[in-house]
């Protein structure tokens, strides 16, 4: 086995499957990567407002227990059911807003009038005024809009809308429950988007969270901040380096994968165009199958294209040849005849009636030769033109029926072993090979043929032998050459072994010259039914 038979042969649709479904990933990728960086960044910009609301949430508990005589006695108390477990040292509040499962709500609502009942206690307002500058400046730093909220929702602190109330907004009603709420919310910018805003959702949203103030199992009340998450082109422009990386890897994955249906489709296709261009030219080099075709289908393609040209030109020698022949085998008796007959033509009135008769018998001699090439010649075409069947032949019967056929022309036949084989070919072909071969026998003065019959696996042998004069050593190599005899003057035509020969190939069978001390010993294959 060579080393192109032994790599590994893909099959071309298996080729295109994978770069079909690589060039749809890689653009689907690319929208997959940038909602995957997207939600990160709105997970960072929770994170960070987290932070904010905690270290603003410890200023203002820390205020009202300053400020308050009584201030476990402020506020909201809340059900066990709604307070999270408290480790010893830690409270994590971990972001969890996700762009691609939690809804994009409306802008949020404006602040309204509070109801009487639920008016800011003087203590807070205060407190929540002298955080206002704070909130302020926090602001002008982190972008974000502050509000601390009372247990009332009313807001005491921020830049603006202050006493107005936001209990109804959706994440505020929660973290008045006691639960910290995070939510996105649709932002409405006075300014057009850029032109490439419609890639990322980032310019059009904006997280809200909703941070309770718990003091003592008692909601105080809650820190409210919102801001827009970072622009994920300015990010990108910031991690360049990165971007830059990814879009050479996507260049170079791209040309690889040119590279990859160059090698395995292009080139292969490429090669058989020149050996193709190459076989057009005679060239026997380029008949043969291309040492890596790499895929399956052009590893077929290329053995059926060296089989066909291969085929073609052994069937452009054989004519070539063939013409050789049959022009020399009718060239002797036309010359012969054509010689005669201007002879005749000549001399007639001159010549003796015996020797005009002479002359006329040669002719016919010689016209009776052209008839028999031409008849033999006939078989010669229908048994290359013939087509493989299942028809399949009983040898013996056969056999037993060759024996009392040349029994009366002094041929004895002897079957040395007899089984009943049926082989694969059709009895008509089987009998006309076998009578060309006894009649050869007779030929050479052949009075006795033996036949022995035995099977392998896959085939039945038959070893012909007879006890004639033999073929000389010079000749064993030429006895299937066509119109080579050397009985020519008896009216031999040197075609019959051929025609046999090509009647066993064209059933899967096979002939060959054996040897032997005495007469001459043919050996016949025929393919088992």
């Amino acid at each position: 086995m060579n080393r192109s038979q032994k790599k590994r042969k893909y099959r071309l649709r298996t080729i295109l499957l994978v770069v079909n479904l690589t060039v749809l990933i890689l653009p689907l990728g690319s929208i997959f990567f940038f909602r995957i960086f997207e939600n990160l960044l709105v997970r960072q910009t929770e994170l960070e407002l987290i932070s904010q609301a905690a270290v603003i949430s410890s200023m203002y508990k820390n205020q009202i227990i300053h400020s308050m005589f009584d201030p476990d006695s402020y506020g909201k108390p809340l059900p066990e059911s709604v307070l999270q477990p408290v480790d010893e040292k830690y409270t994590p509040v971990l972001p969890k807003l996700d762009l691609s499962e939690d809804p994009v709500l409306p802008p949020r609502p404006d602040g309204v009038t509070p109801e009487l009942d639920s008016r800011i206690d003087p203590v807070v307002g205060a407190i929540g005024k002298n955080l206002s500058s704070i909130l302020l400046d926090t602001k002008m730093t982190t972008l974000s809009a502050i509000k601390i909220l009372d247990y009332h929702g009313n807001a005491v602190a921020g830049q603006s809308e202050i006493g107005l109330s936001f209990a109804r907004a959706e994440e505020i009603r929660s973290a008045l429950e006691g639960q910290y709420t995070s939510v996105i919310r649709e932002r409405i910018s006075d300014e057009p988007p850029p032109p490439i805003a419609s890639i990322s959702r980032g310019t059009s949203i904006r997280v809200f969270i909703a941070f309770p103030v718990i003091y003592e199992n008692r909601l105080w009340g809650v820190i409210y901040i919102s801001r827009t998450p970072k622009n994920i082109l300015k990010n990108l422009y910031a991690q360049k380096g990165k971007v830059i990386l990814a879009g050479v890897s996507i260049i170079g994955l791209t040309l690889l994968l040119v590279y990859f249906t160059s090698r395995t489709i292009s080139r292969p296709i490429n090669q058989l165009i020149k050996q193709t261009q190459g076989a057009s030219e005679g060239k026997v080099t380029a008949m043969q199958p291309l040492d890596d075709p790499v895929t399956e289908e052009m590893e077929l393609l290329s053995k059926s294209f060296s089989q066909m040209a291969l085929s073609l030109h052994e069937r452009s020698e054989y004519i070539r040849e063939f013409a050789t022949y049959v022009s020399h085998e009718f060239k002797t008796p036309l010359t012969a005849i054509q010689g005669a007959s201007e002879l005749l033509l000549e001399h007639y009135d001159e010549m003796s009636p015996d020797k005009r008769r002479k002359f006329i018998e040669n002719m016919l001699q010689d016209s009776d030769r052209l008839k028999l090439l031409v008849a033999r010649l006939l078989e010669l075409a229908k048994a290359e033109n013939l087509t493989p069947s299942q028809e399949t032949a009983n040898l013996s019967d056969t056999l037993n029926k060759m024996k009392n056929k040349f029994a009366p022309q002094g041929l004895d036949i002897e079957i040395q072993s007899q089984s009943n084989y049926q082989v694969r070919i059709a009895p008509e072909i089987l009998e006309t090979a076998l009578s060309n071969l006894a009649t050869n026998s007779l030929q050479h003065e052949a009075t006795r043929v033996d036949l022995d019959i035995r099977k392998t696996e896959h085939e039945v042998i038959l070893d012909m032998k007879d006890n004639g004069r033999g073929i000389p050593p010079a000749n064993r190599d030429k006895v299937f050459t066509p119109f080579f005899t050397t009985h020519r003057e008896n009216g031999g035509t040197g075609l019959g072994l051929r025609i046999v020969q090509t009647m066993l190939e064209s059933c899967s069978g096979k002939i060959t010259l054996g040897e032997t001390a005495k007469g001459t010993l043919f050996t016949l294959q025929f393919p088992l039914a």
